[in-house]
């Protein structure tokens, strides 16, 4: 982990209310796939916005973010050239042993992006099948990545691209084909993992997944991104995942 300040190489709309942002570091960056950066917008925004890394590239990381609030809105607004303070790598990301070979990578939303950067990095090694759902076509983006699975299915919740489905009932029909992988690795929003679990669980299939909660030091010292375990326990988003195994987190 560190702090670096960051020159921005291009920041641009790649899909509806949805942008990629590239910076230039001083160095080489050493993040694995899963893992997230902690960015400042700067201004009156005190706390960073965390964003999980999309791809690297050298000296160059690249995150991709929806704008909801002021400070993605604030993110949005910066340009090639400015400079910008980053906290990374943080978390801790998607590891895939060695006798898993055939992997399964479900994904909704803005939860399609840190798969984006397990592909890249065990997709030469390994056989991988992408199930990605988008709300609509407008949405649709990553495409040029996810082609480079073994396998890639796309769907939308409208059916304006792919089948009418969301990604969990893509890698269910798909499944119930006989198409069963090693392990499950998913990001997504909460009913999507939800009804994955239920479904991973049914199957007895392993599966890890990475969670998106409100972050504040995203080093887990504020508390504010705690979940909950399923022995009861709490655990931090930032620090102890965000990538957990599913039968362990309460979803």
């Amino acid at each position: 982990m560190k702090d670096y300040l960051a020159t921005i190489v291009k920041n641009e709309k790649i899909a509806e209310n949805i942008y990629a942002v590239t910076f230039l570091l001083e160095e080489d960056c050493k993040a694995r796939c899963g893992q997230f950066g902690n960015i400042s917008v700067g201004g009156t925004h005190l706390l960073r916005r965390p964003i999980a890394i999309c791809k690297v590239e050298g000296r160059e990381v690249t995150f991709c973010y929806q704008v909801k609030g002021e400070g993605t809105q604030k993110l949005k607004t910066m340009g090639a050239g400015m400079r910008s303070r980053i906290l990374l790598p943080l978390g801790n990301g998607f590891y895939i042993p060695e006798n898993e070979q055939k992997i399964a990578l479900v994904g909704g939303g803005v939860g399609v992006f840190p798969l984006i950067s397990v592909l890249r990095e065990y997709g030469k090694t390994k056989e991988i099948s992408a199930y990605i759902g988008y709300r609509n076509q407008g949405a649709v983006c990553g495409v040029e990545e996810f082609e480079k699975a073994t396998k890639f299915i796309a769907v939308t919740d409208d059916g304006s691209y792919g089948e009418k489905m969301n990604a969990v009932q893509a890698f269910a029909k798909d499944l119930a084909m006989g198409n069963r992988p090693d392990v499950v690795l998913a990001c997504g929003p909460t009913p999507m993992l939800r009804a994955l679990k239920a479904l991973v669980e049914a199957e007895n299939l392993p599966c890890y997944v990475s969670l998106e909660e409100r972050m504040g030091c995203g080093i887990g010292a504020c508390l504010v991104c705690v979940c909950d375990m399923t022995n009861g326990q709490k655990a931090r988003v930032c620090k102890d995942g965000p990538v957990f195994n599913v039968k362990e987190v309460v979803l």
